[in-house]
């Protein structure tokens, strides 16, 4: 049984190695799931079902079908795009975003103005 939490384990700890995205990212995905992603950034979690619907209000020319739809979402998830939360119609999707490091700029600004 050890084996089975070390693998867990082990791809928690390379999804969180991994990153998450950053805006300059988005340009090099296909139009697919660039398309995803958009609608995930402007909500940062949603439903599968919630996913589903978004998708059936787009211009006819722009929806994925519900299996294109599926693809992408593994896709996105395996490549550390998405983090999914529980399966099937029932699964949460989260944007993964990179930490981003603190400025070193905002604390020399405050010292200048401090010491004028």
């Amino acid at each position: 049984m050890a084996g089975v939490f070390d693998r867990l384990q082990k791809q928690i700890e390379d999804k969180q190695k991994a990153g998450g995205i950053t805006a300059l990212d988005l340009a090099d995905l296909p139009p697919a799931l660039r398309k995803i992603m958009r609608l995930m950034l402007r909500k940062i979690q949603l439903k599968y079902s919630e996913l589903c619907e978004a998708m059936e209000q787009m211009p006819e020319d722009e929806r994925l079908s519900p299996a294109d739809l599926d693809r992408s979402l593994k896709l996105l998830v395996e490549q550390a795009w998405l983090i999914q939360i529980g399966g099937n119609e029932r699964a949460i999707y989260k944007v993964n975003l990179r930490r981003k490091s603190g400025s070193a700029l905002a604390g020399g600004i405050w010292e200048n103005l401090d010491s004028k």
